[in-house]
C-alpha cells in the first residue's frame, strides 16, 4: 500500500481515533523536500500523517515535534491552520516520529502566476496571503503560550550562524559565493526592531486557499517557525517578485499589471498598513540572507540525496540549485553594498 503500510500504525490509529475502522488507503502528497506527508484515508473521514524521514538526519532538522506544538498553539486562537491531532514520538511505530492532523480541503496553487484563476481575482489571492502573513506576526507570543519557542533577540544572527553550521554538516564541495556570504552576512546584520512568530517558508504553495473564494483556510508546513524577526518572513515572500518566473514562485518577468498581480510595492504597502508600519528597510541584505539559507536548505537535500534517504523525486533537480542559489544570493549581497 505504501511505506506506512504497518501494523503497528494500525494499532495506533486504533487507539488514538475513536472512529477508527481501519485504513481504506494512503497516499503519499506530490512535493515536499523535508518530512514526508500522507493522505490516511478512512471510511469515516481523511487525516494528514506527517513524519521525519528515515535514516540519519541533520542536527535540529525535520522537527515535527516543534510543527505539532505551534499548530497545538494557533489553532485555537483562530489561525488557519490544521487541527493538529496527536504526536508520536515513538519511532518503533514507522521507523521515525509523526504527527496526525485533521485534513483541510481546498485549492493549493503550485504556479505564483496563479494561471487556473481569473485574471481579475489574483489580486485578492495575493491580499489573502499578505493580510494572513500579517496576522501570524501580530499573534501575541505569550498569548500563544509560545513564550520559549525562540528566544526574540538577535535573530539574524543567530539565523546565519544556524544555517552556516548546517551547511557546513552538509557541505559536499567548496563553492566561493557561499565562502564570500559566511564571512559577509554576520558582519552586516540589521537592527532588530520587532519580534513575532514566524513561519520560516512562507509562500503560496504552503497555503491552502478555501475552495471557492480567495481566502486562506489553511498554512502548511511549519518546520522552519520560530520567534524571531518578521522582516526575515516577509522578505523571504517578497523575494518571489525577484526570483524568475519558473512555474513555481517566482514571477520576476511576467507584466504583474497585465497579470493581475500586485507589484512589490503594493505589496510592502499593505503589509505596513496591516502591521503599523510607516515603511520597510532596504531588503537587498533580506533577500541575500533569505537565498544564503535556501541555499543551505536545498545542501541539506542534495546531502540527502547522496546519502539515498531524499524524500521526493524532484530531490535530486532540486539539489543542482545550490550554486545558482548561492551566486545569486552574493548578487543580492553586492546590491546590499558587499565589497564596497
Amino acid at each position: 500500500m505504501s511505506d506506512l503500510d504497518d501494523k503497528a500504525l494500525r494499532v495506533w490509529l486504533a487507539r488514538t481515533l475513536s472512529n477508527f475502522d481501519g485504513i481504506v488507503s494512503f497516499e503519499k502528497f506530490a512535493g515536499g523536500q523535508s518530512n514526508p506527508t500522507y493522505r490516511v484515508s478512512l471510511s469515516t473521514g481523511a487525516y494528514v500523517l506527517r513524519r521525519k524521514p528515515f535514516g540519519p538526519l541533520l542536527p535540529s532538522a525535520h522537527a515535527i515535534e516543534r510543527e505539532f506544538r505551534l499548530l497545538y498553539a494557533l489553532h485555537p486562537l483562530g489561525f488557519p491552520v490544521p487541527r493538529p491531532i496527536a504526536l508520536c514520538e515513538d519511532q518503533e511505530v514507522i521507523g521515525a516520529a509523526f504527527y496526525l492532523m485533521e485534513m483541510i480541503e481546498g485549492r493549493t496553487y503550485w504556479n505564483g502566476s496563479l494561471s487556473e484563476v481569473p485574471r481579475t481575482e489574483r489580486k485578492a489571492y495575493y491580499e489573502a496571503m499578505i493580510d494572513t502573513l500579517a496576522q501570524l506576526h501580530s499573534i501575541d507570543v505569550g498569548t500563544a503560550g509560545l513564550t520559549d519557542f525562540g528566544r526574540p533577540g538577535n535573530y539574524f544572527a543567530r539565523q546565519v550562524e544556524r544555517w552556516t553550521k548546517q551547511y557546513r554538516a552538509a557541505q559536499t564541495e567548496h563553492i566561493p559565493e557561499m565562502e564570500k556570504l559566511i564571512d559577509w552576512l554576520p558582519k552586516t546584520i540589521p537592527q532588530q526592531s520587532r519580534s513575532s512568530i514566524i513561519h520560516g517558508d512562507y509562500r503560496i504553495d504552503n497555503l491552502i486557499y478555501a475552495p471557492q473564494t480567495p481566502s486562506v483556510c489553511a498554512v502548511l508546513d511549519w518546520e522552519l517557525a520560530t520567534i524571531g524577526d518578521p522582516l526575515a518572513d516577509f522578505a523571504y515572500l517578497a523575494m518571489n517578485w525577484i526570483m524568475p518566473v519558473d512555474g513555481r514562485a517566482g514571477l520576476s518577468g511576467l507584466d504583474l499589471e497585465a497579470e493581475g498581480i500586485p507589484s512589490l510595492d503594493e505589496v510592502v504597502a499593505r503589509y505596513c498598513a496591516a502591521t503599523g508600519r510607516d515603511t520597510l528597510p532596504d531588503l537587498n541584505w533580506y533577500f541575500a540572507y533569505n537565498l544564503f539559507r535556501l541555499a543551505g536548505i536545498v545542501q541539506g537535500i542534495k546531502r540527502r540525496v547522496l546519502d539515498g534517504n531524499a524524500s521526493s523525486a524532484q530531490a535530486e533537480a532540486m539539489a543542482a540549485k545550490v550554486i545558482p542559489l548561492a551566486s545569486a544570493a552574493w548578487a543580492e549581497a553586492l546590491r546590499a553594498g558587499a565589497g564596497n
